[in-house]
């Protein structure tokens, strides 16, 4: 991210109490994540830390620190696709994604929990029961899209 973009980024939010997470999450939305390099100027700008500025973007989930991948693969961690076998589909995903340049994240709920384990890939496209041989083809189909 260039300087410029960034001194833009900046100016929409300079007068904003607590413009911490608005400047990063707007910094991931152009770029895909929150780059180490833009810390040091994050914090000088808000009079903040290097410390306190990464230790919101650790602390917060949502925020990455390295590029994602081609495709993002969430499965779902909560309670009720965890009775379902959700833990197991996780560990799975993790296991057949190591190496990939796809990326794997947990989140907690897509809203189908009746019809769990559930995964999301990329932020459109919703899979229910999803056992590990359906995930194994789903990623296989990522991995050919290329």
């Amino acid at each position: 991210m260039d300087t410029a973009t960034l001194n833009t980024l900046f100016a929409k939010h300079r007068h904003q109490s607590g413009a911490l997470l608005p400047i990063l999450h707007d910094i991931q939305d152009a770029m895909g994540y929150v780059p180490e390099k833009v810390v040091p100027l994050v914090a000088q700008e808000l009079n903040l830390s290097r410390a306190e500025v990464q230790g919101v973007i650790a602390y917060y989930h949502d925020f990455r620190q390295t590029p994602p991948g081609r495709h993002t693969v969430r499965v779902c961690r909560a309670g009720a696709c965890q009775a379902v076998g959700g833990e197991a589909l996780a560990a799975h995903a993790a296991d057949r994604l190591k190496g990939s340049d796809l990326t794997l994240e947990p989140v907690y709920c897509l809203g189908l929990c009746a019809t769990g384990p559930a995964i999301q890939i990329d932020a459109t496209t919703l899979h229910a029961q999803v056992t590990p041989e359906k995930l194994d083809t789903l990623i296989q189909s990522l991995e050919n899209d290329r």
